[in-house]
This record gives C-alpha cells, sequence and structure tokens, in this order.
C-alpha cells in the first residue's frame, strides 16, 4: 500500500474511533448512520439535467468539477441513491449520477433494449455528449455488472472501481432476485410497487426491510422519488418490466477473462447483513480484479448501504482516489 494512501485512512480512522485501519486488507468496520443532512428531494429534483443520446433522453444529476466520478444505481431505485455520497464527494470530483434506462426519470423509446450491455452503450454515449472521457466508477447492485462491462470492454474510459454489493458473473442475477423478475414477468410488479405511493409504511415493512439497515428512516418523499416514474405511464411500466426482464440471461457471462487482465484499481465495499449478494461475491471480485485494494466489510450493511452510510462511500473513494 502507498504511504499515502496508508496515512489518509489511519486519519480517517483515528477521527472515526470505530473503524478498523484500510491496512488490513479484509478489515471489519463498524459504521454509524450519516448524521449531516443530505440533498432532500426537492433540492435534486431542481438538479436534474436531460442529455440527449442516441437511446433517449438519459436523465442525470451533477455536481462538483474536475474529473469525472460516475455513479450507477441499483434496482429499483435511481440516482437519488448517490444523493449523499455526491454531497461529500463534490469537493474531489465532478459527480455524475445517470439513471439507467427502464429506472429512474430517464425517457427512452418504446422497444428500447435495457439489458446491461444496451446500459453501458447507453452510458458511453452520454459520457460523450456530456465530452467526459475517463472515470472513476461507483456502483451498486445492477450498476455493478455495468460497471465491471465498462472496465473489461473499454479500459481507456475507466480510472477506477469502487463497487458495493452487486452482480458478478458467478451470480447473476442472484436467486432472490428471481421472485421480482417473475412478477415482471407476470406484470404484476409495477402495481405493487405503485401501492408503495399510497402505503409507504408497507414499503417500508416489506421493500425497505429487505434491502435498508433502516428501513424506518425512508420518508415517504424518498419512497415516492424511486416509485413515480417507474410507475408514471403504460410505457414506464412496460419499461421497468422490461428492465427486470433483461437480468436473464446473464449479462457477465465469459467477462472474467477480461476482468483477469483489468489494471484499474479496485476497492470493494460490502454490506455484510445483505442477503441477497453474498460475501462471498465480494471475495470473487476481489480474487478476480488484479489491483483489487482489499475488501471492506461494512457489519449492518444491506443491498442500499450506500444510501445509508455516506460517509463509508466518502471515505473509501477518497482512499481509491488518493485526495484528503
Amino acid at each position: 500500500m502507498h504511504r499515502r494512501r496508508f496515512l489518509q485512512l489511519a486519519g480517517a480512522t483515528l477521527a472515526a474511533g470505530a473503524i478498523a485501519p484500510h491496512a488490513l486488507r479484509a478489515a471489519t468496520s463498524s459504521v454509524h448512520a450519516v448524521t449531516t443532512p443530505p440533498i432532500d428531494a426537492a433540492a435534486f429534483h431542481a438538479m436534474r439535467r436531460f442529455a440527449r443520446t442516441p437511446f433517449g433522453r438519459i436523465a442525470y444529476v451533477e455536481r462538483g468539477r474536475g474529473e469525472t466520478a460516475l455513479f450507477l444505481h441499483g434496482a429499483p431505485l435511481n440516482g437519488f441513491q448517490w444523493r449523499g455520497a455526491i454531497e461529500r464527494l463534490a469537493p474531489y470530483r465532478r459527480c455524475v449520477a445517470p439513471d439507467f434506462m427502464g429506472l429512474g426519470y430517464s425517457e427512452v423509446p418504446e422497444g428500447q433494449p435495457l439489458a446491461a450491455p444496451d446500459q453501458t452503450a447507453m452510458l458511453l454515449a452520454l459520457l460523450d455528449t456530456l465530452a467526459i472521457g475517463k472515470v472513476d466508477l461507483v456502483a451498486s447492485d445492477s450498476g455493478v455488472a455495468v460497471a465491471q462491462l465498462l472496465a473489461a470492454h473499454h479500459p481507456r474510459r475507466v480510472r477506477s472501481l469502487l463497487l458495493a454489493n452487486g452482480d458478478v458473473e458467478p451470480d447473476s442475477p442472484p436467486s432472490k432476485v428471481e421472485p421480482v423478475i417473475e412478477m415482471a414477468r407476470s406484470g404484476t410488479l409495477a402495481d405493487a410497487t405503485a401501492n408503495w405511493l399510497v402505503d409507504p409504511a408497507n414499503a417500508r415493512a416489506t421493500f425497505g426491510k429487505a434491502v435498508y439497515a433502516f428501513p424506518e428512516r425512508l420518508s415517504d418523499e424518498t419512497i415516492a422519488t424511486y416509485a413515480a416514474p417507474l410507475v408514471s405511464s403504460p410505457l414506464r411500466r412496460a419499461q421497468y418490466h422490461a428492465f427486470h426482464l433483461a437480468l436473464k440471461p446473464n449479462p457477465l457471462a465469459g467477462v472474467e477473462v477480461s476482468l483477469k487482465r483489468s489494471r484499474v484499481p479496485v476497492r470493494i465495499v460490502w454490506g455484510m447483513a445483505d442477503d441477497i449478494f453474498l460475501p462471498a461475491d465480494a471475495e470473487y471480485l476481489d480474487r478476480v480484479f488484479p489491483h483489487s485494494q482489499g475488501i471492506r466489510r461494512v457489519p449492518e450493511g444491506k443491498l442500499f448501504f450506500p444510501e445509508e452510510f455516506p460517509d463509508v462511500i466518502a471515505e473509501e473513494a477518497r482512499g481509491l482516489w488518493e485526495v484528503s
């Protein structure tokens, strides 16, 4: 480990008091809920822009300047997932958080393919539209699959990878996602999601409990920010279903060979309380990437812990990027 990185992370450890040093390659850390207020939904909606690409009008937010960090969200979320991390990392990077096709507020035509390779092509078009060359990728959930495809097939566009719980070649899609795919196939997923808007308490007790460490902290406006665009029209409902159906067949089949040749520095941050993407998936990524800088384990973290613990993401990103 570089001396500069060790000193940065050791200093952060002393300040936090309860986090084990990064010098321990498979360190286990204890985290606490963020105390600084994040960007709220109204501010995030006001920040939203649209880029015209061959794939449609792609929604994104950005804050900061300099080299670009690209934040890739999970399903059924959108770029709002990264609001806390963006707030903390904007002093160091031009932070760009797009919405994937079929999710969030991006507007794409009927029939547009939505599988991970298509999302990868869309992101490349977005980067070209915004005159962005290389990026530091920060990814979660299904965004991790797209991040790997970018690193494998477009390595000149990727400067670093910070990966949280998400797809890996041996586990994509994971078995616990199969019921959601079946709901999409039967056409019931959008109706179930629409119910979140009229019964947010139920959303917290079901969806929230499954993927958040603190589901009771999910506000009504946060739930609406995620759910409302997905069910806003018959087209959007159909695309929401199509996004999930496109999770099969495995979009990462065969990618390991390319990842083993990667020269990109990688840091893995894994929520250990997640029962969808298991610890073995983190260990797989650590083995496959030759320049992995190890795993930070977050004991309390479930699938969407990056939203709940943005300080963890910001600390890890600063260490990976070697900024103070």
